[in-house]
């Protein structure tokens, strides 16, 4: 049977891998200035007619025409972006991309650990440069991404990546940044019944993870341990508030028993999902915990819920003061990352609010600010001009990409079908 399946999947190997990736572009070798521009900046701001000038893979430049007026220009390449909106590269927030090539192949899904309690296990190491899936994403203005681990109760160790790399050591921009843990959920669902149920083991589940915090902050304590602990030893920058930690939690009462034992064990945390976020809203302000949301375009969870609850939970939380970015689902899925956003700028965000949500909100939760994430002088040219809205699924259209000043080839698998097919039928009409 095992040679059946083994024979198949080399049969079929052709039309399951697609053409190579385009190679990652060379470092920047001459300045570049971007004119006329409509420059969101990541913070809440926005700049009209914009110049914004970058050099050796840094912003060197940032402001209006009359400012710009003053400053030498000779050694810097010129690009006219005369009606088009530049923005910081959007980032991917807890996502399996480059962790998994076929979905149905368990040997290419690297996102999933045996076992229940791995906090050593580094998601970066198995990160694929290779994959046909992140041009697709990058060509969509997402030019920074999260690479996360999923399963168990603590999956693992997350890493930021930049999508423009030969390896993983190259792609490498934040390593073992964070832990990702999968809270408890208060229901159970059941295949069978196609039917949800409360879960039963709920406070039990709470308690072995109490527990194992428990036995790692005694192990931290201990000056030379005879049997050294991989999984307890990872555990010291977490407990030390060095690393942070991701809980994957979406009622309103498991997020505040995480925030609970984030306060019992003096935790550093980031709540990704928050699908009830905005009924807790008090909370998550005063304990400064941020928010990574999940995919914006969906249904409410309860049936007896807003219609529009995800819609308008981006707004809510805005004016609740609650440090929030924008998230999605999946790999493939990653390059409707922006539409998330622009669905919420319709129901009470502001614009320039949802793209702060997409690039600075989330390098403060990422803690990468200082590097990236708005558009000023002395941090990474990493961002992307389009010609029209980027978070409007009809108008937007990236036109270039920079990550540290290099311009990233921006073709993929699904543009190369298209001119291909149309290419048969124009050949026709011939």
């Amino acid at each position: 049977m095992h040679t059946r399946l083994f024979a198949l999947l080399l049969l079929f190997l052709p039309i399951l891998l697609p053409a190579q990736v385009p190679n990652p572009a060379p470092a920047q070798e001459t300045p570049i200035y971007i004119t006329r521009v409509t420059a969101h900046i990541g913070d809440g701001t926005v700049i009209e007619n914009a110049v914004v000038g970058f050099d050796q893979g840094k912003i060197t430049f940032v402001g209006n025409e009359r400012a710009a007026a003053r400053q030498d220009w000779s050694a810097y390449t010129k690009i006219d972006g005369a009606g088009q909106h530049l923005y910081p590269g959007f980032i991917a927030t807890a996502s399996n991309l480059g962790l998994v090539d076929i979905s149905a192949v368990r040997a290419t899904r690297d996102y999933d650990e045996t076992g229940s309690i791995n906090p050593s296990v580094r998601s970066i190491i198995a990160y694929n440069t290779d994959s046909p899936v992140t041009p697709t994403v990058r060509s969509e203005g997402v030019l920074l991404a999260q690479i996360a681990p999923s399963g168990g109760r603590i999956s693992g160790l997350s890493s930021i990546v930049q999508l423009d790399a030969w390896n993983w050591e190259d792609a490498a921009y934040a390593t073992d940044e964070g832990l990702f843990v999968n809270w408890p959920s208060l229901f159970s669902y059941s295949w069978r019944d196609r039917s949800y149920s409360a879960n039963e083991k709920y406070t039990k589940q709470v308690e072995e993870l109490r527990d194992f915090m428990r036995e790692a902050q005694a192990y931290q304590q201990l000056d030379a341990p005879e049997q050294p602990n991989l999984k307890l030893e990872a555990m010291g920058p977490v407990l030390s508030g060095e690393r942070q930690v991701y809980v994957r939690a979406e009622e309103a009462k498991e997020i505040l028993h995480a925030l609970q034992l984030a306060d019992q064990f003096g935790l550093k945390i980031v709540i990704v999902d928050g699908r009830d976020a905005w009924m807790v809203t008090d909370a998550l302000r005063e304990a400064e915990v941020p928010v990574i949301l999940r995919s914006t375009q969906s249904l409410p969870a309860r049936v007896d819920g807003d219609i529009d609850q995800p819609f308008k939970t981006p707004a809510q939380l805005q004016e609740a003061g609650v440090l929030f970015g924008f998230g999605h689902e999946g790999y493939w899925q990653q390059r409707n990352l922006a539409f998330q956003a622009g669905q919420a700028v319709g129901f009470g965000l502001g614009y320039e609010q949802a793209v702060a949500g997409l690039t600075g909100n989330l390098a403060k939760i990422l803690g990468i600010d200082e590097r990236v994430g708005t558009l000023q002088v002395g941090k990474d040219a990493t961002l992307f001009l389009s010609r029209g809205d980027a978070l409007e699924v009809r108008n937007g259209n990236v036109l270039r990409a920079f990550i540290q000043g290099r311009e990233v080839d921006l073709d993929n698998q699904q543009k190369m079908l298209y001119r291909k097919f149309r290419d048969k039928y124009e050949q026709q009409k011939d």
